[in-house]
């Protein structure tokens, strides 16, 4: 091949080490960060680096220093907001501390999440974050901990997983949102969840796999059963995961004789669903149905009427998960800690009193 066609070899370590007139061994201490090296070396070896643009082989420098420099996220769905403001805190987080993140997306399934979690283990990444699509399967977590790389758990929990923990008040926070409604006078509340389930109708806690949408529920029938609501557990509807079934769960409830006069929805992607299954029925929020959402996302503040959100410290979440992690990695030995944040319950213009018969 003539010379001018031919690609520039990639600077080394050799090659930096030459043109700092300093050894190999040397450079490779400057280069990476580890080690003993004076100053002046460092400045040299860096200089020389920048005119020869070197660009440093990570895997060989994960081989030297036992660190990638990164970690691996994996979380249940991107496109939700929630998701993605938590990814934010805990990318800020990490960049504070020089590392860098791979995020995957498990589309809430375990398959994915387990082919996710073995790529990032082969990729060698420092530590894990993930929000496990179940509570029940957690062998490759378990694996993932025996191999020695240190894992936080987002959002979700996985008893008798014995990691760090990020979550928030979820029973709680479902008990105030329900309570709020029935201080209201509402008899009739429905809560709607994307959650899987084989039946979209609420039988018992074994239907659920997450145990954040277990908690939640708790609280929900906690409220309701408290205040002598009847048969609270007929108005939860589980497996509205997609726009089509969205619509169509939520429409079947809407439809009924004894309809709900009011709806939890367990995320804003399901309070959108409300709305636009409510406008599609004729029904006016909030005069003849109430709303109330977990996630303060954008658009519930600027919609007319403005909704009810249970508003959730999803950067802050991840910003934790994150420091969890990165003190693990740094060696912290201390028992599995449970980091609870508290929710917000901010009151806006979806909520208002049932109607009366004649306006059902």
């Amino acid at each position: 091949m003539h010379e001018r066609f031919a690609a520039k070899r990639p600077a080394t370590v050799a090659d930096v080490a030459a043109a700092a007139n300093v050894s190999k061994a040397a450079a490779a201490r400057a280069l990476g960060g580890y080690g003993s090296v004076s100053s002046a070396v460092k400045l040299k070896v860096l200089e020389a680096a920048r005119r020869l643009d070197y660009r440093p082989n990570e895997l060989a420098r994960t081989m030297a220093t036992g660190r990638s420099g990164t970690i691996g996220v994996i979380i249940g769905d991107i496109e939700n907001p929630f998701f993605g403001s938590a990814v934010r805190g805990l990318s800020d987080c990490a960049a504070q501390s020089g590392f860098d993140v791979i995020l995957s997306n498990s589309d809430e399934t375990i398959a994915t999440e387990r082919a996710a979690v073995a790529v990032l283990l082969a990729k060698r990444v420092d530590g894990l974050i993930v929000a496990p699509a179940t509570m029940h399967d957690k062998a490759h977590l378990e694996d993932a901990r025996a191999q020695g790389c240190p894992l936080v758990l987002l959002d979700r929990e996985a008893p008798g997983l014995l990691v760090d923990v990020a979550i928030v008040n979820n029973q709680e926070a479902a008990r105030d949102a329900t309570q709020l409604l029935i201080l209201a006078d509402h008899r009739r509340i429905a809560y709607v969840t994307a959650t899987a389930a084989a039946d979209v109708s609420y039988e018992s806690p074994e239907q659920i796999a997450l145990a954040t949408v277990r908690s939640r529920i708790t609280g929900f029938l906690e409220a309701s059963t408290l205040a002598g609501l009847p048969e609270p557990g007929r108005y939860i509807r589980l497996g509205a995961n997609n726009t089509a079934t969205a619509q169509a769960i939520i429409a079947d409830l809407l439809s009924a004789p004894d309809r709900p006069t009011a709806i939890v929805a367990s995320d804003s992607k399901i309070a959108l669903e409300v709305f636009r299954a409510a406008k599609g029925l004729g029904l006016a929020i909030p005069r003849q149905l109430s709303l109330v959402a977990f996630d303060d996302a954008d658009w519930t503040s600027v919609v007319s009427p403005a909704v009810t959100v249970v508003a959730q410290p999803s950067y802050q979440l991840g910003f934790e998960a994150a420091r969890m992690l990165i003190e693990r990695i740094g060696g912290t030995r201390t028992e599995p800690r449970r980091c609870i944040l508290a929710t917000t319950l901010i009151k806006r213009e979806s909520t208002a009193s049932p109607p009366m018969r004649g306006d059902f």
